[in-house]
C-alpha cells in the first residue's frame, strides 16, 4: 500500500498531530478498522511489507507464518539489532463507538498491536530516508502475540539465524500511565502463563439421595477453596503469583448430582522456581482433594509463556536512550512487575533485549481504558512519541564510529 492510499480524510484526522504522522494514524486507524486475530494477519503483513519496500527496506515475508521481517543495513559495521511490533487482533466484539472501529464482528484490536505497528512503520520511515546508522537494524512484525505463541514461531522458522541480533526490543502501550510515558524495569518484568483443565469424576445420582453417588460438586469446592493456600501458604510472600479459577462447569438440574465437573485455571508467577513450585503443588492438592471426596482427578496442564526478564546491560543502555531524548519526568526508571504475560519473552531467551511499556493514558485521559476491553482504543498521540524512541534507539546504539 503506497503511503499516499493513506492520507487522513477529515472525517479521521486527529485534530492535532505532530507534522509528519499524519499518515501513521490514518495508517494505524486503517488497520484498527481491519484487524485479523492469530496467523491470520494477511493483510496487515501485505501493508507492512509494502511500506518497508517503499522505503528501500530488504523484505522477508511468511516468517513463522504471517511474519515480516525488514532489514536496513548501512555502513560497514557488524553490529545489528532487532526491533519488534506485534500485529495481531483478538475475539472480542468492539464497543469503543470511534469512527475507525472494527468492520469485523467478534474481531478488534483491543491490545493496540495496530498503533505498535504504526509506531515502528513511521520510525522504519525516517530511519531509512534520515538515519545515521552503522550496522544492520532488523524490523519484526510479529504475528500471534495473543496466545499463539507467533515469536515462538517466528523462531522456528529461523528467525534470529537469518535475522541475527546481538540485542532485541519490544514496546507494549500501557493504559493507567501517562500518555507518552516511557517505563522500564531491569530483571522479571511480566508473569509466565500456564493453563489447566481439571476433570473431577464422580458418580452421579439423584440430588435427593448424596449417599448413592460420590459428587464432584462438592469436590470442586473443596479444592476451589484448597487452591487458594497455594498462594497464600507455599509461596514466598514476597514473590508473585496467581492461580485464578476462571470457569467451572458440571450439572444442569437442581436435583441431579453430575457424574463430572470441570475447573479452567490460569497459573501465574514471575520467577521460574515459583512457576514449578505452582505446578507442583497444584497436582498434589487437587489429587488429595479428590481422594478425600472418592473421585478421581485428571489435569491437562498447557505451558504458556515464560516469564519475561529483561536482560539488566541492555535495559541501562535502552533507558539511558530515554533519559538523553526525554524530558526526565517521562522516564520511569523502574517500573512494577506485571501479572500479564508476553510472548516476547521466548525471544529474551534467545537474545539479550527489553521490553518497555508507553503509557496509553492515565485517569479520565484518552487511552485509560484498559487493554482485553471492548471499548479500548490505542491513543494516537504516542504514534510520534514511540516512534522517536524507536528512532533515537536505533541511531544511539547503532552510531556510526568515530
Amino acid at each position: 500500500m503506497s503511503t499516499t492510499a493513506l492520507e487522513p480524510t477529515a472525517a479521521t484526522a486527529p485534530e492535532a498531530v505532530p507534522g509528519g504522522f499524519a499518515e501513521f494514524v490514518a495508517l494505524r486507524r486503517d488497520l484498527h478498522r481491519h484487524p485479523e486475530l492469530a496467523f491470520a494477519e494477511h493483510r496487515t503483513a501485505g501493508v507492512v511489507a509494502a511500506q518497508l519496500r517503499h522505503w528501500g527496506y530488504h523484505v522477508t515475508e511468511g516468517v513463522g507464518g504471517t511474519g515480516v521481517v525488514g532489514r536496513l543495513q548501512r555502513g560497514d559495521s557488524t553490529r545489528c539489532i532487532g526491533l519488534r511490533a506485534d500485529m495481531d487482533a483478538l475475539p472480542i466484539t468492539e464497543a469503543s463507538g470511534a469512527a475507525w472501529s472494527s468492520v469485523h464482528a467478534g474481531c478488534m484490536h483491543a491490545c493496540g498491536h495496530d498503533g505498535h505497528t504504526a509506531m515502528l512503520l513511521a520510525a522504519a520511515r525516517h530511519l531509512a530516508l534520515h538515519g545515521r546508522i552503522d550496522g544492520t537494524l532488523h524490523l519484526i512484525f510479529q504475528p500471534a502475540e495473543e496466545g499463539g505463541g507467533g515469536a515462538l514461531k517466528m523462531m522456528e522458522d529461523g528467525l534470529f539465524e537469518r535475522f541475527p541480533c546481538d540485542a532485541v526490543f519490544a514496546m507494549h502501550n500501557m493504559p493507567g500511565v501517562p500518555q507518552g510515558h516511557l517505563v522500564f524495569r531491569s530483571g522479571p518484568m511480566m508473569a509466565s502463563s500456564d493453563y489447566a483443565t481439571i476433570t473431577l469424576q464422580g458418580t452421579g445420582g439423584h440430588g435427593a439421595m448424596p449417599h448413592r453417588a460420590n459428587d464432584p460438586i462438592v469436590a470442586a469446592a473443596s479444592v476451589v477453596l484448597a487452591l487458594q493456600t497455594v498462594v497464600s501458604r507455599n509461596v514466598d510472600p514476597l514473590q508473585p503469583a496467581v492461580i485464578t479459577v476462571g470457569a467451572i462447569e458440571g450439572g444442569k438440574a437442581n436435583n441431579v448430582i453430575p457424574d463430572a465437573v470441570r475447573l479452567e485455571l490460569s497459573v501465574r508467577a514471575l520467577d521460574p522456581a515459583v512457576r514449578t513450585l505452582l505446578e507442583q503443588r497444584i497436582r498434589e492438592l487437587v489429587a488429595a482433594q479428590a481422594q478425600s471426596f472418592g473421585v478421581q482427578a485428571h489435569i491437562d496442564w498447557r505451558p504458556g509463556y515464560a516469564v519475561l526478564v529483561n536482560d539488566a546491560q541492555q535495559t541501562r543502555r535502552a533507558l539511558a536512550v530515554a533519559q538523553r531524548h526525554f524530558p526526565a519526568d517521562q522516564v520511569q526508571a523502574e517500573g512494577p512487575m506485571l501479572t500479564g504475560s508476553e510472548d516476547f519473552a521466548f525471544m529474551l531467551q534467545r537474545v539479550p533485549g527489553s521490553y518497555l511499556l508507553i503509557g496509553n493514558g492515565a485517569g479520565d485521559q484518552h487511552g485509560a481504558c484498559m487493554v482485553h476491553n471492548p471499548g479500548y482504543d490505542f491513543n494516537d498521540a504516542n504514534i510520534p512519541t514511540g516512534a522517536r524512541y524507536w528512532v533515537a534507539l536505533a541511531e544511539d546504539l547503532l552510531s556510526p564510529q568515530p
